[in-house]
């Protein structure tokens, strides 16, 4: 992600994140002249949504929180 010619062409963007400070992402690729790209939302952190998926795809909280205590997830 340090190769000048990626950040020249905009391959690179940084943005703030609440829990690591400023991190480093892919941008969107497709550019648009008359609607350009804003970024609301840094990504996730390693595991930030692990409980959401679990549950949507049919685990129960308490199953999902012994896993958590497990370190499974």
């Amino acid at each position: 992600m340090a190769d000048p010619h990626l950040r020249a062409r905009g391959v690179i963007v940084e943005l703030e994140h609440p829990a690591a400070g400023l991190v480093r992402s892919i941008a969107n690729p497709v550019r648009l002249s008359q609607t350009p790209v804003s970024y609301r939302l840094p990504p996730p952190m390693l595991g930030q949504h692990n409980a959401e998926v679990l549950i949507e795809l049919g685990y129960e909280p308490s199953e999902v929180e012994e896993l958590e205590t497990r370190g499974v997830i």
